[in-house]
């Protein structure tokens, strides 16, 4: 049965240097409503990047050249675009190095085609959207952060800071209920991932990130807490 995604209308960037696989992508991402561009590389996909604005890269960890990870490192040193890592069954310190690097989600191979649509269509959910709902400017501080909550954006002084779709959808989420502890099962859930303890390891992974990000001390955060035995807390200012 195919899923009607067309509302979505987003352009998706395919990165895999196995032909079949990206044909495969392509036509069945397509028929579910999507654009889709393909890359056979990591080079390939930085002469895409130059010229075209993507909503979602799906790109898959083993490549010749530069793997999945180092790139994906390398493109959150200058853009925000979600990721979506497809990595190998069974590897888990894959998985992890993926979010540490700054990926959104992973999806081990083989895969349910079905699955890589739920997790596209969960990623792009996360994604800030402009003109929704729009009322007064509302933000919280954290020390020198400043977290707008209606566009999702972290601000020191007048620098906007880059974030991931998922750690945007985490600051809305502990924003929602500032100094209540969140579990990591609600956490995931609130994400729109599978349940199960691999996920909560992921939600630990990106934690830690966003800790990075807002702490002056990540391993002692005074803003995003953890509360022994009810999951994490944000306390801002």
């Amino acid at each position: 049965m195919m899923v009607d995604l067309s509302q979505n209308d987003a352009h998706l960037l395919i990165v895999d240097d196995d032909e079949r696989i990206r044909e495969l992508l392509q036509q069945f991402l397509s028929r579910n409503g999507f654009w889709t561009t393909a890359a056979r590389d990591a080079n390939h996909a930085r002469r895409l990047l130059e010229g075209l604005d993507f909503d979602l890269i799906v790109m898959d960890v083993m490549m010749p050249g530069d793997d999945g990870i180092t790139f994906t490192r390398e493109l959150r040193e200058k853009m925000q675009t979600p990721i979506l890592l497809l990595t190998a069954k069974g590897e888990s310190t894959d998985r992890i190095s993926g979010l540490e690097a700054g990926a959104d989600d992973y999806l081990p191979k083989p895969f349910e085609p079905k699955e890589l649509l739920l997790r596209i269509n969960a990623i792009l959910r996360r994604v800030p959207q402009t003109g929704d709902d729009i009322e007064k400017p509302k933000s919280i501080q954290l020390g020198e952060y400043r977290y707008d909550l209606e566009r999702g954006e972290l601000w020191s002084g007048e620098t906007l800071l880059r974030l991931t779709a998922t750690e945007v959808a985490l600051l809305r989420i502990f924003s929602a209920k500032p100094g209540e502890p969140i579990s990591r099962s609600k956490l995931v859930e609130d994400l729109g991932r599978d349940k199960g303890q691999a996920q909560e390891r992921a939600v630990d992974v990106q934690i830690t990130r966003l800790r990075r990000k807002i702490e002056a001390d990540p391993k002692q955060p005074r803003y995003l807490q953890t509360v022994r035995g009810a999951g994490y807390m944000l306390a801002p200012d």
